[in-house]
């Protein structure tokens, strides 16, 4: 297993946001990152959304990060880790509009970009970018299809059921003609999609139980045996721990025991921290003691 980061700061959460996140920024963020790089670490992550209605605060939390301008100033800082939308919902763009952007962050990140995308949730948010939220689910299907074939491709051509191109250049274009994609949700139908369309599922707020039940059933699933490459799954603990603490040390590398026995190929590590020089520690003691039984 590969161990990635859900990047404190740029989101936080009513869930897991520690207090010091609250007035952290860029020197945080860079401290965090640089760190990250030097001791191995897969990727970190930013997630996307606009604008969240203030009655959804309490669930959604307020604060997300631009993933664009985040890795933009976090590539300049690094030179291994990669970055992983976390996830963009690509309904909000055109699937050209992603492949000339982030194609962009490709290239002057040297190759280091991973495209998390999803259909999106959050009807408020649609009607005020002005996109549509019913029937979006085929539209999305076809901007995977798109994106695929456009990005990385400096003259891109697709015809599909809602995107058609040709005849146009898009210059720069990203690096990686293969870029990996990862599917967000948490419904079975997102697990169908990632694996008709992507090249991994990260999913959202489900719990080890429910991966438990979810996953070997869907190993019966007629997409999943007709797939011929593998699907990363990309899968986050349902809990917080430290990993200073031997006892909870111990107790995280068991709960990773348990998450790699059902296909894990990468994890997406959150931490309970109380400040930065706590979270840097953190990412010190796990790369040392925890990450090598997983190699």
């Amino acid at each position: 297993m590969r161990f990635g980061l859900l990047t404190p700061i740029v989101t936080h959460h009513p869930d897991h946001g520690a207090e010091w996140e609250e007035h952290a920024g860029p020197p945080e963020l860079a401290r965090i990152a640089t760190t990250a790089d030097r001791l191995g670490y897969h990727h970190l992550t930013c997630s996307e959304h606009v604008a969240i209605p203030s009655a959804a605060a309490t669930v959604r939390g307020t604060r997300y990060y631009d993933p664009l301008a985040t890795f933009g100033f976090l590539a300049a800082h690094t030179a291994r880790i990669r970055f992983a939308t976390h996830v963009l919902v690509l309904p909000y763009h055109h699937p050209l509009a992603i492949a000339k952007r982030y194609g962009t962050l490709d290239r002057l990140a040297g190759g280091r970009l991973i495209l998390g995308v999803g259909v999106g949730t959050l009807g408020e948010e649609f009607a005020l970018l002005g996109a549509a939220f019913d029937g979006r689910g085929a539209g999305y299907e076809d901007a995977l299809g798109a994106l695929r074939a456009a990005f990385g491709r400096r003259a891109p051509a697709y015809a599909g059921t809602h995107h058609r191109f040709d005849g146009f250049v898009v210059d720069p274009c990203g690096v990686q003609e293969r870029i990996p994609i990862w599917l967000g949700g948490r419904s079975p139908r997102s697990l169908r999609r990632a694996l008709v369309f992507g090249d991994g599922w990260d999913p959202f707020r489900l719990t080890l139980a429910e991966l438990t039940q979810l996953l070997p059933r869907a190993r019966g699933w007629r997409q999943w045996r007709e797939r011929t490459a593998p699907l990363e799954l990309v899968l986050t603990p349902d809990r917080l721990l430290d990993p200073t603490d031997p006892a909870e040390r111990a107790r995280l590398a068991d709960l990773l025991d348990r998450y790699r026995a059902l296909g894990a190929t990468v994890m997406n590590l959150r931490f309970r921290h109380r400040s930065l020089e706590h979270y840097l520690e953190q990412l010190a003691v796990f790369a040392a003691e925890v990450a090598p039984r997983f190699a």
